[in-house]
């Protein structure tokens, strides 16, 4: 076995019923995606067929020998570990159902593909499901290394990802609500207590003082974001009355990268997972008449944790206020579909379900033409596109355009040459289709929305 690698990670995937053998992989790729945007390199894995991911060792014993292997610990949990209440009788219990089930399954078993003796050995342990408290200190006793579950991965890329003040308080927010059922105590399970006014009573614990100090955090982090909260409903309200488009979809999809090309603003662009966790909103560039905004969106993946859909809830209504949604899907994602899917569902929990929206597959440049081909009558309203051909940016913008315009009015605007303010604002607020001038000022035709041109009537009524 050669030496360790101090970024080496083996994952853990549990094969339940109801999940299929190609949905297994597909999460087992996205999985080691997110291993490898977190740093780690993947040296293996560990499958196994089970009747649920709820036992108290995830794995059966044969499977946690062999995770041992690619760890170098023991297989076996340590009897520290173990609850010296009552709650050891239950844990005890768990175990015999383990090796019933083992016993039961071993056929399932020997289906299963199994490792080849390691070369490297693994510095963590990723699982593919999440993990409650106890299941997570069994694991880490068995294999001897930290072990992290898929919520943990994705909060841990949250957190490196996050750079403005409101991401990084949704972040530590969705963070400890994961951390807090997860403490420990101290001094190998001996309860240490801290005695009330001149030393004596029972005081508390130092669990129960970590718990108290994590919901006095969150309830400071919770204020700041609210605060922070109220100035961005500030500034959307300011917004009201402009025309926004907001890119939604899976994370990786090319948001980014069309946020940048359609508006030509410096957007962080990385092939990783969660590059974007911040809302950037730039005027599409050639500028519009009538303006129209951009704005790119957090990235969606499968189970996301609620948590972290609730922390950036402030961030996603920026997608339920917009005039439109793009939805990106990277076509060339065999299990984009299903990404589609997820992408509709988030949104449905902040209720964006009702807002006018428009396909865009993206990426249509690595597919073959046949493939592409029974795409486009499969989605025959969806917009076609590569990030890397103009002429596709140039129809998208033209789409973006003709669907606000459908919603807008030609008229004819009389300004009188007293009101040059006025005439200002029709430029800056509305497409000019043609002007005269005569003695007394302008006759303006306008292609406008109704609540623009009622302003503009209102202000010339002055």
């Amino acid at each position: 076995m050669t030496k360790p690698s101090q970024s080496s990670a083996v994952l853990v995937a549990i094969h339940t019923p109801r999940v299929t053998v190609e949905e297994l992989e597909s999460s087992l790729q996205e999985l080691t995606r997110l291993v490898k945007t977190l740093g780690y390199t993947v040296v293996g894995q560990v499958r196994q067929k089970r009747s649920s991911d709820k036992f108290a060792t995830v794995l059966g014993e044969g499977k946690l020998t062999e995770l041992a292997l690619w760890t170098g610990g023991s297989g076996k949990i340590a009897a520290s570990y173990e609850r010296r209440t009552h709650k050891a009788a239950l844990t005890r219990e768990a175990a015999a159902s383990d090796a019933a089930e083992e016993s039961e399954e071993g056929e399932s078993d020997e289906t299963i593909e199994v490792s080849p003796s390691p070369r490297e050995q693994a510095r963590i342990v990723i699982v593919d499901c999440d993990l409650s408290p106890s299941q997570l200190k069994n694991l880490e006793s068995a294999a001897g290394v930290p072990v992290l579950d898929r919520t943990g991965v994705i909060i841990e890329i949250f957190s490196r990802h996050a750079r403005t003040r409101a991401a990084r308080l949704q972040v530590e927010i969705a963070r400890l609500n994961y951390l807090a059922p997860r403490l420990r105590e101290t001094n190998g399970g001996r309860e240490r207590q801290s005695g009330g006014i001149g030393g004596k009573g029972a005081g508390e614990t130092s669990l129960e003082l970590d718990k108290r100090r994590i919901r006095d955090r969150m309830k400071e982090l919770r204020t700041e974001l609210a605060a922070i909260g109220d100035e961005h409903h500030t500034r959307r309200a300011r917004r009201e009355h402009e025309l926004t488009v907001a890119l939604v979809g899976y994370t990786n999809a090319g948001k980014s990268s069309l946020m940048r090309a359609m508006t030509g603003s410096d957007v962080l662009v990385a092939d990783k997972l969660f590059a974007t966790l911040d809302t950037t909103i730039r005027p599409l560039s050639p500028e519009t008449r009538p303006k129209v905004l951009m704005s790119d969106t957090v990235g969606f993946i499968k189970k996301l944790p609620h948590d972290l859909v609730a922390s950036f809830k402030s961030t996603l209504d920026e997608a339920a206020g917009a005039s439109l949604l793009l939805f990106v899907v990277d076509v060339s994602d065999p299990s984009f579909r299903s990404q589609l899917d997820i992408t509709r569902a988030v949104l449905a929990e902040v209720g964006a379900t009702d807002v006018p929206s428009l396909l865009v597959l993206n990426k249509q440049d690595r597919l073959g033409s046949e493939a592409l081909a029974s795409l486009k009558v499969e989605y025959p309203d969806a917009v076609f596109l590569s990030t890397r051909s103009k002429d596709d940016l140039k129809a998208l913008r033209e789409r973006i355009m003709r669907y606000f315009e459908s919603e807008m009015i030609d008229e004819e605007v009389r300004v009188p040459f007293t009101a040059q303010g006025v005439i200002a604002e029709i430029r800056a607020r509305m497409r000019i289709l043609s002007e005269e001038y005569d003695a007394e000022g302008a006759k303006i035709l306008v292609r406008s929305t109704p609540e623009d041109l009622a302003f503009i009537k209102k202000k010339l009524a002055c």
